[in-house]
């Protein structure tokens, strides 16, 4: 790949960009992390070719909906800013495939517009303020990872179970009081995350999980545990230290015989 492909501009200020890289469709990989924007130049948006876009570690509050012109962008970084909002335009850039980072910022609202990215697999949204997730979430029909810890939710939406390739949700740092019934529609899922939250008990459905391998229970409020949990044919880790525990169910053994480590 030619350097006048990729550019990686980080930690330099953004007025010595050369002023060629503005005319420059060739473009296809930018970084323009911890340059010091707080808002975003026009002429970004004219680079159509770009595939990955890396505008992390910056002091940015909004998102021009000019980035609904970068319909290449495979890979769009736009963690570790002061972002409030995200722009609908998001939900256009259906390219999106490798990952969406927007941790580390102020959001307390998902847009519903990013359900139409269909072809996303790693999804980070961690450290916001989120109270709430749409539905539309689970329209995400090509997602591996999601990625949603230290953030305010309180309840998942029933759509989260249409998400039929997630391997991997981290949920912990949150304030949810119970999970829907759908996480048993969560087929390939392989490592879920709930520490830290308010939880007291789990749907039954979670004995569903089939391709579950690690479940982490740490610091919630559960008394009791679902004996469902006994049948996860492939639990390598179960994670239950913090919780107030009312007695040692004897069906912990079966699960140590089978190899699983259970931490109280």
């Amino acid at each position: 790949m030619s350097l006048s492909e990729r550019l990686d501009w980080r930690g330099q200020p953004l007025a010595e960009v050369p002023h060629a890289l503005r005319g420059n469709l060739a473009v296809r990989h930018l970084g323009l992390s911890k340059t010091g924007l707080a808002s975003l130049p026009e002429w970004l948006w004219s680079l159509q070719q770009l595939e990955s876009l890396n505008l992390s570690e910056n002091e940015l509050t909004t998102i021009s909906e000019g980035i609904g012109h970068l319909q290449q962008l495979r890979m769009l970084d736009l963690g570790h800013n002061r972002l409030t909002q995200l722009p609908e335009a998001l939900g256009a850039l259906t390219g999106l495939s490798e990952y969406l980072y927007l941790s580390e910022n102020q959001l307390s609202t998902f847009p519903a517009a990013l359900g139409h990215l269909r072809r996303l697999k790693y999804l980070g949204f961690t450290h916001n303020l989120l109270t709430e997730l749409p539905e539309a979430i689970g329209d995400l029909a090509s997602l591996r990872e999601l990625r949603l810890y230290d953030n305010r939710l309180a309840r998942l939406p029933a759509g989260i179970g249409r998400l039929s390739q997630l391997r991997e949700l981290h949920l912990h740092d949150n304030a949810l009081v119970e999970l829907p019934e759908s996480v048993g529609d969560l087929s390939e899922l392989r490592s879920l995350d709930l520490r830290n939250n308010q939880l007291e008990q789990l749907p039954n459905r979670v004995a569903e999980l089939a391709n579950l391998g690690f479940l982490d229970l740490r610091a919630n409020r559960f008394r009791k545990l679902p004996e469902a949990l006994a049948r996860l044919p492939r639990l390598e880790k179960l994670d239950l230290r913090w919780n107030p525990l009312e007695a040692v169910p004897p069906w912990f053994g079966t699960l140590e015989q089978r190899g699983c480590a259970v931490l109280l």
